[in-house]
């Protein structure tokens, strides 16, 4: 891919690694299109960046991604990155679930149906580009389960699969796959306040970016790197230890 003169479309952009990738990417000369649920976020990134262009939607909902593709197609019509960042995070026990089904089946439909919709429909798009890339933002949680975090954890697990089976079936075309691995990092997801163990985001930003800009597909941080590597039953031990560390540290969870 280019460093510059690409049209980059961030989902999530408004905070955290999604506004720290737009901050990069502008950065390098590129045009990047944000979008969030909220608008008072947009607002302020737009504030620190009048370069931006923005726009509320909520992939959570299938008529507002079908709004946005056709929104971005028209307005932006060499837009040729997709970075799939938008993600929620809730700390769930499977045995105190209640019956709300909404609220945890917005975690899937935010962090799973949101890229898998969006990725199908910007194909047809992508395709007719000279260059073109696709960013799905997982997360180390897709290899070794935050057990705290399970349907997280499940979520990012699947967008791990598809991201390798879409760059599978993409192999000889002319749209690059790429995955990002983020460990913890020192952002508000899941609330604020509850990752300043973190990575410090503007450090893991920008090792992430400077590893895509040398065309590697698979990217991890940290902790997230090391997982690469490791075997499923080592992964599972691990998620066990971490488990009963956290349960010893919060015993009414």
């Amino acid at each position: 891919m280019n460093k510059s003169g690409n049209t980059v479309l961030i989902t999530g952009g408004a905070s955290g690694i999604g506004f720290a990738l737009a901050e990069r990417f502008l950065n390098d000369q590129n045009e990047v299109i944000i979008i969030g649920r909220k608008e008072e976020k947009l607002k302020e990134a737009k504030n620190k960046h009048p370069q931006l262009h923005t726009k509320v939607c909520d992939v959570a909902k299938e008529e507002e991604r079908l709004a946005l593709f056709e929104w971005v197609t028209v307005h932006y019509p060499d837009m040729n990155i997709l970075v799939n960042n938008a993600g929620i995070q809730q700390r769930v026990n499977l045995q105190k679930m209640n019956e709300d089904w909404e609220a945890y089946q917005k975690e899937i439909q935010i962090n799973v149906e949101g890229p898998i919709h969006l990725s199908s429909l910007f194909l047809q798009h992508l395709v007719k580009q000279e260059q073109a890339a696709i960013i799905n933002v997982s997360s180390g949680l897709a290899l070794m389960p935050g057990v705290w975090v399970p349907i997280y954890s499940a979520t990012k697990a699947a967008i791990h699969s598809f991201t390798v089976s879409l760059r599978i079936q993409l192999e000889k075309s002319n749209i690059d796959v790429y995955e990002i691995l983020p460990p913890a990092v020192n952002t508000d997801l899941g609330g604020q306040g509850l990752h300043t163990f973190g990575a410090p985001l503007h450090d893991f930003t920008d090792s992430v970016y400077e590893r895509y800009l040398k065309g590697e597909e698979t990217i991890g941080y940290g902790d997230s790197e090391g997982r690469l590597d490791r075997s499923v039953r080592e992964l599972e031990e691990s998620s066990k230890k971490v488990w009963e560390n956290y349960i010893k540290n919060n015993p009414n969870f």
